[in-house]
């Protein structure tokens, strides 16, 4: 004899499984995703952008880059407040490219904002900033309390013996 063991107690409850699996079938036939996030559903106008940057640290500055393709160094406002760094932008639309039967905009135009927490301070009157080629670099010296200090370790004298 075989003690009944019914399969419905057993097993987890997952609501959204055959949602992801009818997600999956539709990528699979589509080759691309069937819940896009809201982002795509908005109008072209509304969609905004942030550029991609950088942030790596020297022993006595933090430098931050940003990709700003396309914009001029007077579209580009650069500002710290404490340990806060902010920029903000506009990369205005040029004109549009429209043929009897094509018509295509993929780039993001329109305003951005980044604001990035440096970890430590920085020493607001000595900030550097360099616009070339479509990438910002932000050169963020550390405050002198923070630097680094290197200390020289000098070997221990050994007791005169009695």
């Amino acid at each position: 004899m075989e003690v009944w063991r019914p399969r419905w107690g057993i097993r987890p409850f997952r609501p959204f499984r055959g949602l992801t699996e009818l997600e999956r079938t539709f990528e699979d036939v589509f080759e691309r995703p069937f819940m896009m996030p809201s982002f795509y559903f908005r109008p072209d106008g509304e969609r905004g952008w942030m550029p991609a940057i950088d942030i790596y640290e020297k022993e006595d500055k933090y430098i931050v880059k940003a990709e700003l393709p396309g914009m001029k160094e007077e579209d580009i406002d650069v500002s710290v407040v404490g340990d806060t760094l902010t920029i903000k932008g506009e990369r205005k639309t040029e004109e549009e490219v429209k043929d009897e039967d094509y018509y295509r905009c993929e780039r993001a135009y329109g305003s951005f904002m980044r604001s990035i927490s440096l970890p430590s301070e920085v020493e607001a009157d000595k900030i550097e900033a360099k616009y070339e080629d479509g990438v910002l670099e932000v050169s963020l010296p550390k405050a002198a309390e923070v630097k680094p200090k290197r200390v020289t370790v000098s070997p221990r004298k050994k007791a005169a013996a009695k």
